[in-house]
């Protein structure tokens, strides 16, 4: 019940937030907008934006974790105030400072998603295609392409998992195993749920036997 209330609470206190904000954004007043963000973190977290952005992605996911269960909806919570965040730098003419919490804030929604996140407690599916959208033109992280490759096979989107996959090979990842499973995972649905996903079964036989013939030298 606790966790309900509060959970709830968070929910209240950030659709009041990001109301405010876009008020203040088109006001042109960017600092009030970012004391707004730094005032809810403090309340709901009890950490304020530059002890956050000073913190590694790793370092803050480990921040949610309670006796070795990560609290996902928390976790979801500050990566929505840190894409708030990035919204603001961005009104502000920084793209640098916004870009780069874009990009910590997708990595932090897909964490959560992928550890049992509520998708629909704040809109988490809206927010990560924003964000991808926002990065689309610069490379990720190879661990936030990892986390992006899953996030898109458990949402059927299978073409999509297959192009993260091919990019983590491009950056000298070592993916020739999780490139065999993945396939060998796809070769394990229907026609149609593979279609719909964006690959076709004879696309998905095609693509596992030349990712076998491009990784055959690679390290196991």
């Amino acid at each position: 019940m606790f966790r309900r209330d509060y959970i709830v609470r968070m929910i209240e206190d950030m659709t009041a937030m990001v109301a405010k904000v876009m008020t203040l954004k088109q006001d042109k007043k960017t600092t009030e907008a970012l004391w707004e963000v730094d005032e809810l973190l403090m309340r709901h977290f009890r950490i304020n934006s530059r002890l956050l952005n000073s913190l590694s992605v790793e370092d803050i996911i480990d921040m949610f974790r309670l006796g070795g269960v990560l609290e996902s909806d928390k976790l979801q919570g500050v990566a929505r105030l840190l894409k708030e965040e990035g919204g603001i730098y961005a009104a502000k003419g920084d793209q640098d400072q916004a870009l780069y919490r874009a990009m910590r804030s997708l990595h932090l929604f897909l964490y959560a998603d992928l550890h049992g996140a509520d998708r629909e407690l704040l809109n988490m599916t809206g927010d990560i295609n924003e964000l991808l959208e926002e990065v689309e033109p610069y490379r990720l992280p190879a661990k936030t392409e990892r986390l992006l490759m899953a996030y898109q096979e458990s949402l059927g989107h299978y073409a999509k998992a297959e192009n993260s996959l091919y990019r983590l090979w491009e950056q000298g990842e070592d993916v020739a195993a999780e490139g065999r499973e993945l396939y060998g995972r796809l070769l394990l649905l229907s026609p149609e749920r593979l279609a719909q996903g964006g690959l076709p079964l004879e696309e998905v036989q095609q693509g596992g036997e030349e990712w076998s013939k491009l990784t055959v030298n690679a390290i196991i």
